[in-house]
């Protein structure tokens, strides 16, 4: 399962990728305007600073809703760098869009995913990844890994190439069942990643092997 990071805060993603185990980052709107990010020549200065910090798939979110203006907004994203991902609201015209940007060559993204049947049309679409929202999907008490699970099951059964991204990440624990449910990528905040480092019986065994190191002293 590889690992994304889904922020536009450039130091996290520089802690991220320093570990040696980052494959990618995500981004949103709301993850730019948290930054500060405002206006168009900014943000996609910033996309082009995140595409020159890591050698991966970078989504780049359009934040247009009809046809014409995805394939637009979409074109300019894709010519910032070729590690760029376009990602397309699960919408109608985003379906039509993600159709043309597979058929020319584009990578896509398709975010705000909630069902097996928006799975399942995705990836008829061509979509290199899918995103579910599983805690988002959580939140309204219904069980979001097992729709990984669900479209892992479908994708296997059918042969469809796009790759299942695990997004709305909120813990360690997520991540974790993510891998055991099929999932192709994980994206996640960098604590959610740290996450998973932690264990009181590594840090219990570290205190003592570093105890007795004095004793050999």
């Amino acid at each position: 399962m590889k690992f994304f990071i889904d922020t536009a805060n450039l130091s996290q993603i520089r802690e991220a990728h320093e570990l040696g185990i980052l494959d990618g980052v995500t981004t949103n709107p709301s993850l730019m305007a948290k930054e500060g990010i405002k206006g168009e020549a900014a943000i996609l200065y910033h996309y082009k600073a995140i595409c020159e910090m890591v050698d991966g798939d970078i989504s780049a979110e359009v934040i247009s809703t009809d046809y014409a203006s995805i394939l637009e907004e979409g074109k300019k994203l894709a010519a910032i760098h070729p590690n760029i991902v376009v990602k397309v609201p699960m919408i109608k015209d985003g379906i039509k869009a993600i159709k043309w940007f597979s058929d020319n060559g584009i990578k896509t993204n398709c975010t705000l995913v909630f069902s097996a049947g928006q799975a399942i049309l995705a990836a008829k679409a061509g979509a290199t990844y899918l995103s579910p929202f599983i805690g988002r999907i959580d939140d309204t008490n219904w069980d979001g890994i097992d729709l990984i699970a669900q479209i892992a099951n479908i994708y296997s059964i059918q042969g469809f190439k796009t790759q299942i991204l695990a997004a709305s990440i909120r813990n360690a624990l997520h991540i974790v069942k993510c891998a055991e449910a099929g999932a192709d990528v994980c994206t996640c905040p960098l604590d959610s990643i740290l996450g998973l480092l932690k264990h009181p019986l590594t840090d219990i065994g570290l205190a003592k092997f570093l105890e007795d190191a004095k004793k050999t002293v």
